[in-house]
């Protein structure tokens, strides 16, 4: 299991869909969703697209909450 908490959260934050964040990595909502729950590994292109999204960097993305 991958943890992928972060990307909720700024998803949320930023008052966006699981569809509208999908819709801009290009990939369907029912992948994103499988990303965001941590059933599968998120590629490092669609990490670095989100960076670009988010305005944050790849180390915040990546750093998990303790």
């Amino acid at each position: 299991m991958y943890f992928y908490r972060r990307i909720r959260d700024l998803r949320e934050d930023s008052d966006l869909s699981q569809e509208a964040v999908a819709h801009k990595l290009g990939i369907t909502r029912q992948q994103y969703q499988l990303y965001e729950s941590g059933k599968r590994e998120m590629p490092m292109h669609l990490f670095i697209k989100l960076s670009k999204i988010y305005g944050v960097s790849l180390d915040y993305l990546a750093q998990q909450e303790s």
